[in-house]
């Protein structure tokens, strides 16, 4: 105590004197709060000490802590003194409001209301989470920081609240500081329920300041332990009067001030039921005016319970950012029993119009997109023909957060995952062509085309659009082929990016998109696939047909395929490919049309003869005999050769062939070269 100055010594309060001082051996003139609480014994004051020190362990921005504790004895009075030091503000107390409010007969101004209780709530909710009781709520322990900012102060213990003699002493000196204590506490019982009774007098003090004076309060208080009647005509005044707020704390305060503890609302159910109020909600203009958020323990109280609830807040919270964020991550952690998949359209389309306003905010943007890849990719999980919201609401939504953060990786690869979700399901391309979807897209491959998780998305997007792409404009879908080919050779070795890349090459030879200048690159990317993934009947399709639909127009493709440089050649990996998947009719009869295609080019024809081609087709066509447009294929190719053989008279006649033996087809090693010659 001896490095402490006095400065000020305020009137003793029910547990002891409060004293303004400064540590004279800091830097600082700080001022600090002392409470001296004088202590029965030295047992006594060890007990509350123990008690004690777990609070200055407390982090939160509306409590004010205790900064030291120490026991001293008293040698003037000879008594046992536990000290407590905590910071002092000057602004004063609610107390002092309260005081200013009577003298006028002025109501409290009803934003700067919901301002304090909503971080009052907060504070209290915060203790009652780690089971600690205040214990000594009232208007005085409630500093003000600044003018619109409080905190609590003067939290009590067990042992110092409990001891009988001691206490009775302070009331009978003055019985007005325990008029703010619930019933069961004069008969030392503490619980939480304690807590809600005194702040229900709080509120009751400040709903009521304007037409009661201070006198008039205490015996209020006092009044409603005995008469709990007596609170009903004093409600009614507040209505009457207009009140601020007269409706929420009507509701309320019955609740709150109940008899029996086991009746009282706990701190959440008046935080959910202050904060739902049509009152507060427009009261918070107050939080925008100085903006503050929401507090995080207040807006999780709110969002506690069904999807219905989580709804119902972000409605009535939908111009506060930091709840929209919060009740975002509660439903895309929600149980899926408790998200009431599928959702309709309705549903999705009301949430993405609360999210709207903050679009701005990249947080929101992407708990939304994990949100809709949930909802959306669950639904199809569960039901492969459910209905997925695809209207044009969602889509514009989607665009305009590709635009809005455009070098955000992870938004990117959501919302091209998501337009790949609702594309499954609806003829979307030309909508999404109005978007400028296909433009957006090239810029983003070319701007990350090393980043594989987004190139994959965009790939997977195209080849979903290009599948019903016909009436679309040819000349961005150009552009679009030589950074798809770029995508390909930057990630020569994934096998997702393979194949999905050649999907869309496969779509555009189809389209015509392709430049015939880009043919022999696109040629080379689909053997390279082909030979990277062979297991991968998906690839193997859509390399067969791409393979084909550009052998098709050019003969320098069918040349590229049969007759490569240094004398290796295409037909001996498609032989392969056959091995493999023999009982594969798709696979054997997109490898039939390309052969086809090969041979109507009767310079490829010796290719084929000599590749061992006219063997391969004659097996094929003896094995698929029920398949039409296979043998026609297969019919193809043999007349073709049939007919060089002819024009060729001192070419020998072929035997038969029997089946030989397959390849070996397996992972080509990574520097091999891709053919055998």
């Amino acid at each position: 105590m001896e490095k402490y100055q006095i400065l000020q010594e305020f009137r003793p309060g029910a547990l002891g004197v409060n004293l303004v001082v400064v540590d004279m051996e800091a830097e600082t003139d700080h001022k600090y709060m002392l409470k001296q609480v004088e202590c029965i014994d030295e047992h006594h004051a060890n007990e509350a000490l123990e008690e004690l020190m777990s609070l200055m362990k407390l982090q939160h921005p509306n409590i004010s802590l205790y900064h030291e504790m120490f026991i001293m004895w008293n040698n003037e009075i000879s008594s046992l003194f536990l000290c407590l030091v905590m910071d002092y503000y000057a602004k004063g107390t609610f107390q002092n409001v309260l005081e200013y409010k009577r003298n006028r007969k002025e109501t409290i101004d009803s934003e700067w209301m919901h301002t304090m209780l909503s971080q009052l709530l907060d504070a209290i909710e915060y203790l009652h989470q780690l089971n600690i009781i205040h214990r000594n709520l009232k208007p005085s322990n409630i500093a003000l920081v600044n003018e619109n900012y409080c905190k609590l102060q003067d939290l009590s213990s067990q042992a110092l609240m409990t001891h009988e003699a001691k206490w009775n002493v302070r009331a009978e000196e003055d019985p007005c500081h325990k008029s703010w204590m619930a019933p069961e506490t004069l008969k030392f019982s503490f619980t939480c329920k304690s807590d809600i009774w005194s702040l229900g007098c709080i509120i009751l003090d400040m709903a009521t300041c304007s037409f009661l004076d201070d006198t008039e309060a205490m015996h209020l208080r006092k009044g409603i332990r005995q008469q709990p009647g007596s609170l009903k005509p004093i409600l009614k005044s507040m209505e009457e009067k207009k009140i601020p707020g007269a409706e929420i704390f009507c509701l309320l305060l019955p609740y709150m001030l109940h008899i029996n503890p086991s009746d009282r609302l706990g701190i959440k159910d008046v935080i959910r039921i202050t904060f739902m109020s049509s009152s507060f909600r427009n009261s918070c203009v107050a939080l925008n005016m100085h903006r503050q958020a929401v507090p995080i323990f207040i807006t999780d109280v709110l969002l506690e319970g069904n999807m219905a609830n989580v709804l119902d807040v972000m409605q009535n919270f939908s111009t506060r950012p930091e709840v929209q964020l919060r009740a975002l991550n509660k439903l895309v952690t929600m149980p899926e029993e408790d998200l009431g998949l599928p959702w309709p359209p309705e549903l999705v389309e009301e949430v993405l119009n609360i999210i709207k306003q903050h679009e701005r905010i990249l947080d929101i943007l992407l708990s939304t997109c994990s949100l809709l890849l949930r909802v959306l990719g669950q639904a199809l999980a569960q039901d492969s023909e459910a209905e997925i919201p695809r209207d044009h609401f969602i889509i514009s939504f989607l665009m305009n957060a590709l635009r809005s953060h455009p070098d955000s990786e992870r938004l990117i690869t959501m919302v091209y995952n998501l337009l790949t979700i609702i594309s499954s399901q609806g003829l979307i391309s030309e909508e999404l062509e109005e978007e400028g979807l296909f433009l957006l897209a090239q810029e983003h491959l070319d701007h990350f085309q090393e980043d594989r998780d987004i190139c994959l998305a965009i790939l997977s997007l195209l080849w979903s659009l290009l599948i019903d792409a016909a009436t679309l404009d040819k000349e961005p879908l150009q552009k679009l082929s030589v950074t798809v080919t770029s995508v390909l050779a930057m990630h020569p070795e994934d096998v997702e990016i393979a194949e999905a890349g050649c999907a869309v090459l496969w779509m555009l030879s189809l389209l015509g998109c392709i430049k015939e200048s880009q043919f022999e690159k696109v040629v080379e990317l689909f053997l390279r696939s082909i030979q990277l993934c062979p297991g991968r009947v998906l690839l193997v399709n859509n390399v067969c047909r791409g393979l084909a639909s550009l052998a098709k127009v050019s003969e320098l493709v069918a040349f590229r395929i049969a007759i490569l440089e240094e004398g290796s050649s295409g037909l001996y990996l498609l032989q392969d490919i056959y091995h493999l998947y023999k009982d594969d009719p798709e696979v054997v009869e997109n490898l039939c049309m390309l052969l086809a295609h090969l041979a109507s080019y009767k310079e490829i024809l010796p290719e084929l003869e000599s590749g061992g081609i006219k063997d391969l087709v004659r097996i094929i066509r003896g094995r698929f005999t029920s398949s039409l447009e296979l043998i026609s294929y297969a019919d193809t190719v043999l007349q073709a050769l049939e007919a060089a053989a002819r024009s060729n008279p001192q070419k020998q006649q072929l035997e038969p062939a029997s089946e030989p033996e397959a390849p070996k087809v397996s992972s080509p090693p990574q520097k091999d070269p891709i053919f055998r010659p």
